[in-house]
Formats: structure tokens, C-alpha cells, sequence
């Protein structure tokens, strides 16, 4: 069933204005990441100091860049971006996870990982028919 939507849709042609809207929502995420990234693979004081509250030791800090960045990569290629977002999902389930666990406040700090998936998967979802087929807006 799964063939028989996606190849009935990949003739769809995506509403300008959506697409737009959907690389315009695809773009802000990417340039947060972007900054998100390169402050943690400088390695600026600043991410120590804001991640030891959270319970991370500069040891610990590491990989988190390279993991972001590798996300980061597979999401702006269109060929591979469903993976770079399931991936980027990922991370950002993980920050939900940490700020909830130190007691952060719920909209401005543990939430923010949903918002940026949110960004994400809707600049996504606006501008692949594909997606918008396997994922579909039910009224």
C-alpha cells in the first residue's frame, strides 16, 4: 500500500507558496544547527559552561558536535534529509530529555527541542508530497 501512495503522488506538484514556506521552515532550522554546531566544534568555553548544570562533563561533550553535524549533513541533502531529520529527532529527544530531568522550565527550555524538530519535519512535510502522503493532515 505503502508503493501504491508514494508512487501515486510523486506526479504531485507541491503549491509554490508551500514550497517556499517549506524551505523557508527548512532554512531557519538549519541555520540554528548551523550555529548550534559550530560553537561545539570550536569548542567555546560558553557550551562547558551551559552544559554542566545540565549534568554534562567537558569529556562528555565531544561527540555531541560531531553527532549534530553528521545529522545536520544527511538533513540538507534532499536525497537524504528523512534520515537527517529521524536522526536530528534523535538528538533533540535527547536535550527534551535533559532539560526535563534537571527540573528546566517546560516551554522556554524543554521544549525548544520540539520546536526545533518542528521546524524540521515541517519544512519537510511542506515541501515533499511524499511525506505529506505517508504523513497526511487529516481534517
Amino acid at each position: 500500500m505503502t508503493a501504491e501512495i508514494l508512487s501515486k503522488t510523486s506526479a504531485t506538484v507541491t503549491p509554490r507558496a508551500m514550497l517556499w514556506t517549506g524551505w523557508a521552515l527548512s532554512g531557519v532550522f538549519v541555520l540554528f544547527m548551523i550555529m548550534d554546531v559550530t560553537v561545539k566544534l570550536i569548542g567555546l568555553p560558553v557550551v562547558a559552561q551551559t552544559m554542566a548544570p545540565l549534568g554534562w562533563t567537558p569529556d562528555r561533550l565531544g561527540p555531541i558536535g560531531p553527532i549534530e553535524l553528521a545529522a545536520l549533513v544527511l538533513y540538507v541533502f534532499p536525497r537524504t534529509s528523512v534520515l537527517g531529520a529521524i536522526l536530528m529527532t534523535g538528538v533533540m529527544g535527547g536535550a527534551v530529555a535533559t532539560h526535563m530531568r534537571v527540573g528546566d522550565p517546560l516551554f522556554s527550555h524543554v521544549l525548544f527541542g520540539v520546536y526545533l524538530g518542528l521546524l524540521a519535519w515541517g519544512g519537510l512535510w511542506l515541501r515533499d508530497a511524499r511525506l505529506r502522503a505517508l504523513l497526511p493532515w487529516r481534517a
